[in-house]
């Protein structure tokens, strides 16, 4: 078997007026991620994980925010886009694990709905996909709610 490893990372400014959108899920909050996308840290940092194990650059290489065509698109189809490049290459998800930083609103009420998002798109069990949440502990632009981030590693196999 051989496997790869990914590493990928995102962030996003917090503003109002947008919606706040984590691993496919709509959080209620009053601050939403600024970005060309929908800017789900979290799938954008998923992509770029995957992209960055198999050596395909990143996910502003594939998806720029300079074309119209990715206004406003959901990043759940940025995801399957990237995984059908990782499925094209041969590998397949072994496993993924996930922190997502924000100070508020608290998002572990909605990690059960980001774990089945992700694997059902990216064709896996629940069991593979970890996603922790965490603060900043009111320290820094995270922690002041002027921004959010998500780290996350991924293990791509391919028999």
């Amino acid at each position: 078997m051989k496997i790869k490893i990914g590493f990928g990372v995102d962030v996003h400014q917090l503003v109002e007026g947008r919606d706040l959108i984590v691993g496919g899920v709509n959080i209620p909050a009053e601050l939403g991620a600024l970005g060309h996308s929908d800017a789900d840290v979290l799938l954008h940092s998923i992509c770029d994980a995957m992209l960055g194990a198999l050596n395909l650059r990143d996910i502003g290489f594939h998806f720029s925010d300079t074309d119209p065509k990715y206004k406003n698109i959901d990043s759940q189809i940025l995801l399957r886009d990237t995984f059908k490049l990782v499925k094209e290459k041969g590998y397949v998800l072994g496993n993924l694990d996930a922190t997502v930083i924000l100070e508020k609103p608290k998002l572990n009420p909605h990690i059960p709905a980001m774990q089945k998002t992700i694997a059902d798109i990216l064709e896996t069990d629940l069991d593979n996909i970890s996603i922790k949440a965490t603060t900043h502990e009111k320290v820094d632009s995270f922690g002041t709610q002027k921004a959010l981030k998500a780290y996350v590693v991924c293990l791509l196999s391919k028999e």
